[in-house]
């Protein structure tokens, strides 16, 4: 399901939505949920948004299975930023919004070493497997941890020909950082998603998965199916219209991710 775009707000509704909500304490909080690779420029959206509204934004990140069930479990929020395709299936369960639904950003998976060690060739799928084989540990995001990168990793394993091997030399992180595996000297190599790559010091991207067996993860927003009130429900649709704004399509660059176009 391709999700609706939101027309986009002016900044002066913006700003008014801090006298709408100024009433309850709690009106003047949002709760964010974020995804995996997209929470630094969900971060960054929040500070920009918490500057023009004067609202302070709380913003919780996990992978995206965790995520999902956090939502299924009935936890309070007020906006979701995930994978579209977990997005699309909370929306038709009933606990997003649909109609509030914009597409954010992407972004690609990548290699990485630690800084200063050498870097292995990967622009094609033969040095990519290669250099996979050639590496005496490689962390990834545990599968089951519901990280995205790790379910599609494992299938691409698999499609390679090299399950086996990876198996027996995988470093399994359940969340967070994989690339501080490089830098704390558990693994040689790391693949996560660009964007968690660029955040850790110390590890060196060294480039993308090659482009015939990349995975674009396409991140997602949409507000919450249980608004505590139609002010809030008018917070978080303002809030979800800042990830247009020139501030946020530079966050996404500089965080290896690339707007997506709605």
């Amino acid at each position: 399901m391709r999700l609706l775009s939101l027309p986009s707000l002016q900044f002066l509704v913006i700003a008014s939505l801090a006298g709408l909500t100024a009433a309850p304490a709690s009106a003047d909080d949002l709760k964010v949920f974020a995804a995996g690779a997209i929470a630094p420029v969900v971060r960054t959206v929040a500070a920009t948004f918490e500057q023009r509204s004067g609202i302070h934004v709380t913003v919780e990140n996990a992978t995206a299975g965790a995520t999902d069930k956090r939502i299924r479990s009935g936890a309070a929020f007020d906006v979701a930023v995930v994978p579209d395709g977990v997005l699309d299936k909370l929306a038709k369960d009933g606990y997003l919004n649909v109609a509030s639904g914009r597409g954010i950003a992407r972004v690609g998976i990548g290699v990485a070493v630690k800084q200063g060690a050498p870097a292995p060739a990967i622009a094609t799928v033969a040095q990519f497997r290669k250099a996979l084989l050639d590496a005496p540990s490689v962390a990834v995001i545990d599968p089951k941890a519901g990280g995205s990168s790790g379910i599609y990793l494992e299938k691409l394993f698999e499609k390679l020909g090299i399950a086996a091997q990876m198996h027996a030399k995988e470093v399994l992180v359940p969340g967070g950082l994989v690339a501080e595996k490089l830098v704390d000297g558990s693994a040689a190599l790391a693949l996560h998603q660009q964007s968690e790559i660029l955040q850790v010091k110390g590890a060196r991207l060294i480039g993308p998965l090659p482009a015939a067996i990349q995975n674009y993860t396409v991140y997602a927003g949409a507000t919450s199916s249980h608004a505590a009130s139609p002010a809030s429900s008018a917070t978080a649709r303002a809030f979800l219209t800042m990830f247009a704004d020139a501030s946020a399509r530079q966050a996404m660059k500089e965080h290896g991710l690339s707007p997506e176009v709605n």
